[in-house]
């Protein structure tokens, strides 16, 4: 069976993208996915590139119990549309910039917010707030929307696996 690609994009690429990758990774690993499932993370912008995960992000990760990686930060690129079978926007405006990039090809239907895959969330609140000007209290309620939106999306990448077994 092909290895079926995730990338998390939100601005920088060292908060919101990067705690989504480390809790879904953690979810694929627990499911028995991890030898199909690639999960990634990107930002909309360069201004972090190289730059590791920001330490508050990486605390709340590690006071929920959260495997850590090494992380470097990357700009996304139009080559990881074609690559990643779903890009996963961590708000409206990064999924803007994701249908910008795609330039209206059919990649532009792989950019969904990963707050549309919590059945919790309301319709017109499906952002995940930028903690990056927060306290540490906002990078554990980011976490908290990152966590139901990847129990979610852990449903549709089944799904979407199932779908292409034989």
């Amino acid at each position: 069976m092909p290895v079926y690609r995730v990338c998390f994009v939100c601005s920088g690429n060292i908060c919101r993208s990067p705690t989504a990758e480390v809790v879904l990774r953690t979810l694929v690993e627990e499911a028995g996915l991890a030898d199909s499932v690639v999960v990634e993370s990107a930002g909309t912008g360069d201004w972090h590139v190289g730059a590791g995960a920001d330490d508050r992000a990486v605390a709340a990760l590690r006071r929920r119990g959260y495997p850590m990686r090494l992380h470097c930060a990357r700009q996304i690129r139009a080559a990881d549309l074609a690559r990643c079978d779903l890009l996963v926007a961590l708000d409206a405006e990064h999924a803007r910039a994701l249908r910008r990039l795609a330039g209206g090809s059919e990649q532009a239907a792989k950019v969904r917010l990963l707050r549309s895959f919590d059945p919790a969330a309301e319709a017109g609140d499906l952002d995940v707030p930028d903690p990056y000007y927060g306290s540490p209290r906002t990078f554990d309620h980011v976490l908290d929307l990152v966590e139901a939106g990847c129990r979610g999306l852990l449903d549709e990448v089944r799904t979407a696996m199932a779908a292409r077994s034989p």
